[in-house]
């Protein structure tokens, strides 16, 4: 069962354009400030090109990875100007991004006979429960039948939001009152999604756990549960990150994956950042595919991530 088709209407590509206007402006200032003066790629301007790309929150990482391909490049030509940098930075991160998009195993639904099951992770405050109704709009734009789980149940407010987007998609949900126990929501959500014969479900879950281990010990207890209804369940795990947080969000999502096993990945509010470079580090480093980005407050503003023409708007002059 594929979910989503990777169709770029000239709307979409509008939206990414305008969504990474500001990374992009931030990004090209910095790079034409470091170039003044210099017409050839030489030690100095690979330093200085190092600097843009780490204040651009590529990440260290990532960075370093950058800067090393292209030393190799320019030891193999006698002669690189400065111009030639942009178009060659574009084909390396281009390079790094379909890495990253190939060496992992992307999970796609095979059981017709169960539910799709995603488990949406991440604090409070990234646009998780927005990333989930979003989520929820798209799949029933595509003709699937959804079923929402309001397993954040340390905060009203959660499950108030998740019932105002299932509200608004037109789509059910199941929730019990806050305080109660996360799995037993989950529990109930895969069991009414059974009986529905649906074809999706996400469930949330809470975004305020105060360390590692409570964080470990709840989402397994979660995972756990559902295996009772679905045996293996969820089929996947999506970490939702606010990219505006820039290096937060790597911390983030470093936390996250050490406590569980995430297999997707989720950048929200790149359209009012300039660090729209964090979607670069992140892909790169964890080595876990991005599969949307969040560009805009609009319902459809939560895209397909396409690495080719996530790159073309970025380095779009």
């Amino acid at each position: 069962m594929s979910f989503f088709k990777k169709i770029f209407s000239a709307e979409k590509k509008e939206s990414l354009d305008k969504g990474l206007e500001k990374s992009k402006t931030s990004f090209f200032d910095k790079l034409g400030r470091a170039l003044v003066g210099k017409n050839t790629v030489d030690d100095a301007v690979l330093d200085d090109l190092e600097e843009v790309l780490i204040t651009s929150d590529v990440g260290v990482e990532t960075t370093l990875k950058i800067i090393d391909r292209i030393e190799k490049r320019v030891s193999k030509d006698s002669y690189m100007g400065t111009s030639e940098l942009n178009s060659i930075l574009r084909e390396e991160i281009s390079g790094l991004l379909s890495e990253s998009e190939t060496s992992v195993h992307q999970k796609t639904p095979t059981d017709k006979e169960h539910p799709f099951v995603i488990m949406v992770v991440g604090v409070n405050g990234v646009g998780k429960t927005t990333t989930i109704g979003k989520l929820a709009h798209q799949y029933k734009q595509q003709g699937y039948s959804v079923v929402l789980g309001a397993a954040d149940t340390f905060r009203a407010a959660a499950i108030d939001q998740l019932q105002i987007w299932a509200d608004r998609v037109g789509i059910p949900i199941v929730k019990q009152q806050m305080g109660s126990d996360p799995a037993s929501v989950a529990y109930d959500t895969l069991q009414a999604a059974v009986r529905q014969k649906a074809d999706v479900v996400l469930i949330d879950t809470a975004g305020r756990l105060h360390n590692k281990v409570n964080l470990m010990n709840e989402l397994t207890k979660v995972k756990r549960v559902m295996q009772k209804v679905i045996p293996d369940a969820p089929h996947e795990v999506m970490l939702v990150l606010d990219g505006s947080t820039g290096q937060n969000a790597f911390e983030q999502a470093k936390q996250f994956t050490a406590a569980t096993e995430v297999s997707a990945l989720t950048v929200t509010k790149l359209d009012g950042t300039a660090k729209g470079g964090v979607v670069i580090g992140i892909s790169d480093q964890f080595q876990i595919p991005v599969k949307f980005i969040g560009v805009g407050e609009g319902i459809a503003d939560l895209q397909v991530f396409d690495k080719v023409e996530f790159v073309d708007s970025f380095f779009k002059q």
